[in-house]
Formats: C-alpha cells, structure tokens, sequence
C-alpha cells in the first residue's frame, strides 16, 4: 500500500530539499528581518524626521534598487569565472550586515542614500550567485520549489522585520533610531548561518567544470527564450514600484506612526504562506497561467490601494500585493534557470536582474512623480494600467496559434 503522506511529501518536494537551500533560506530569513525592520520605517523617517520630499524618496528607492540589479551583472558573471559562489555571497551578506547601523545614526538624507546605495550593493554582489547556486545545488524538477522554499523563508524575515518594528516602536514610545539598532542583530546571524552551513557543490558535480572567460561575447549563447523571459521580468517589475510607497499609502490611510509596519507584515505573511506552493506549482503546471494569475493580483491591489481611505483597505491591498510576488518571483527565478546554460548561470541571473532593476529605478521615479503631482490615488491606479496591459498581452500570446508543423 503507498503511504499518501509520504506522496504529497514527495509532491511538495520538501523531503528532497537538499540541506544548502534551507540554509540559504534561513540566512535570507535573518537578514531580511534586519532589513525590513529598518525599511518598514524608513520612508517614514526619511519624510518626517529628514523632511524628504516624495520624488526624493522615489529616486533613492529606485537608484538604490538599480544599483542592486547592476552590480548582479558583474556579480554573476564573475560568480560564473571562479566557480565560486559562495564567497561572493558571504561578501554581499557581510557588507550589508556593516551598513545597518548608519541608518539609526544617519541625520541627513545623503547618509540615508549612502547607507541604502552600499546596503543594495551588498544585495547586488550576493544576488545572481545566490540564486545561481539554489539552480546548481537543486535537480531541475525540483527548482520551482527550491526558489519558493527560499522566498518563502525570506518573506518570513520580511514579515518578522515590520513585526519587530511594530513590537519595539510601542515599547520605544515611537523612537525610530531606537527601534532600527535592533535591526543590526539579525544581519550578523545572516552571515554566520551562512558560512557555517552552506556548501558548494563540487566541480564535478556543478552545472560545469571548466571555467570559461569572462567576455561579452558569450552573451550571444543565451538562447533567444532566455531574453524572452527578461523582457517577461521587466514588464512585470514596470507594473510593481518599490514598496516604499505602500509604507507610505499605509501613513496615509489612517494608521498611527506606530503602526504603519502592520502593511508590511500583512504583505509579507501572504507572500510567505504562499510563495512555496506557488513555486511548487511552478514545476507541475503552466508558467503563463501563474503568471497571469499573478498579475491579475497585482490590478487587485493597485485598485484597493487606489481607493484606500481607511486603514482595512490599504491591508486588503498589501495583502494582495503578497499574494503577486508568491505568484510571480520565484516562478521568474525558476524560468531563469531553465532557459540559461549551466556555465552561464550566475551572468543570467545578472543580466535578468540588472534590466529589471532598471525597470524599478523607473517605475519608482514615475511613481514619485505621479504621488506628487496627482495624490496617492493615481500612483497605483497607473500601476493597475500596466498590469493590465501585461496581462492581455500574456493572454494574447497564450492565445496565438502555433504554425501548423510540416
């Protein structure tokens, strides 16, 4: 008789798991509890404490965004040389780690930015050989649930974070400088989780063992599916600005100062429950489906943030705006891995994330621009336009005819 446990066990791939990928997951765990404890509370204190304007804010999201997405590049790719990726990813984690206590200390903006431009630089240099190695480590039908898995536990930091924030703004009488030196603690686990128990795989048993030049030439083997699904990435980014914005919308709903990291607990507890039965979705059904099932959550929420004039429906928002990432991300990181050679990955995973930085930096700045000129309510109603856009032309696709063969 089979045992119907031991087969969904099996289904949902988490028996299989290797070791490295729950590793991976806790250390993104740790230190996106010390990140999004201090980034649930620092478009607040970046508006009222530092008096930052809304483009302002805008611009330091996304410049520091893009800066992530263009380090990944060289990160990947340099990941891809030394087929060593682990090292690169302990620097990235380790340099962020260092940048958490100058935004409690920060009294201008330009510390701000400075802070924020080193803290995604770490993010870029970690990013594309973190990810690349979750592909190298994992066996193929498992990849969708390995991406998820780590998101997964990511997303639990991220809701841990505002959490936290939430906790010891009430027991700090709203002190925000004292509220992020908790932050700093969960960024040193992060390092020492890692390099304590994630491994590399051997040369032998890596996507390759030979070590291959770094030339821009070799972009040319990345096959034309591959581009396809970098374009798919940045549409998607276009539709979703930096969540600095749903921070902000949430100070403008009606909560209290106090309060405003509940929406990024509420969006992160979504994306957490969801984002490992997405990506294990991922591996059994259509990518295209889930997507479009995704950004159909997106318009949802941009509507609900739209008209949010009380607190209940900027949540219901955030909420919705979770359940689109656990749909989405990890789905894109899994077609990344698929549609890219072994040898090539980590430069993938670069190039993939450097154009949808770029697609952030802008879709922030427009955002920015429109909250000032026009309020709130336009921001995410232009939101809902682009992703509405970029699901018709997904179902447009799914539904066009495939040349009659012969």
């Amino acid at each position: 008789m089979q045992d119907p446990a031991g087969s969904r066990s099996r289904w949902w791939g988490l028996g299989a798991m290797p070791a490295g990928i729950w590793a991976m997951g806790l250390g993104s765990l740790f230190m996106d509890t010390s990140s999004e404890l201090i980034h649930s509370l620092l478009p607040i204190f970046m508006a009222t404490t530092l008096g930052a304007s809304m483009v302002t804010i805008g611009v330091i999201e996304g410049v520091a965004e893009a800066t992530a997405a263009i380090t990944k590049v060289f990160s990947g790719a340099l990941s891809d040389y030394l087929r060593k990726r682990k090292v690169l990813m302990i620097v990235g984690y380790g340099l962020a780690a260092l940048t958490k206590p100058v935004f409690p200390l920060a009294n201008s903006i330009g510390w701000v930015f400075g802070a924020r431009f080193v803290d995604r630089v770490g993010k870029g240099i970690r990013g594309a050989p973190r990810d690349a190695l979750v592909a190298d480590i994992t066996p193929p039908e498992l990849r969708g649930a390995a991406f998820g898995l780590r998101q997964a536990l990511d997303s639990v930091g991220a809701f841990l974070g505002p959490f936290l924030a939430l906790v010891f703004m009430a027991a700090f009488a709203e002190n925000i400088r004292a509220v992020m030196w908790v932050g700093v603690v969960p960024g040193i686990f992060a390092v020492a989780t890692l390099t304590a128990f994630v491994r590399e795989p051997t040369q032998e048993t890596a996507a390759s063992g030979r070590r291959v030049p770094l030339r821009f030439a070799d972009a040319r083997r990345l096959p034309i599916r591959f581009w396809l699904v970098v374009l798919l990435g940045a549409v998607f980014t276009l539709a979703r600005f930096s969540e600095a914005f749903l921070v902000l919308r949430a100070a403008g709903s009606g909560l209290s100062l106090g309060y405003v990291p509940l929406v990024m607990i509420i969006m992160n507890v979504f994306y957490a429950v969801f984002a490992y039965p997405a990506g294990a979705a991922g591996d059994k059904f259509s990518p295209r489906n889930l997507l479009v099932a995704g950004l159909a959550l997106l318009i949802a929420s941009d509507l609900f943030l739209a008209l949010a004039d009380s607190a209940l429906l900027c949540l219901i928002g955030a909420a919705l705006w979770g359940l689109h990432l656990a749909f989405t991300q990890g789905l894109l990181s899994k077609l990344v891995a698929d549609t890219s050679p072994g040898d090539l990955r980590g430069s993938a995973f670069g190039v993939f994330n450097l154009v949808s930085g770029g697609a952030l930096l802008l879709a922030s700045v427009i955002a920015g621009e429109l909250w000032s000129a026009l309020g709130a309510s336009a921001t995410f109603l232009a939101g809902a336009a682009f992703a509405a856009i970029a699901a018709v032309g997904l179902l447009l696709r799914r539904q066009t005819p495939r040349p009659a063969e012969g």
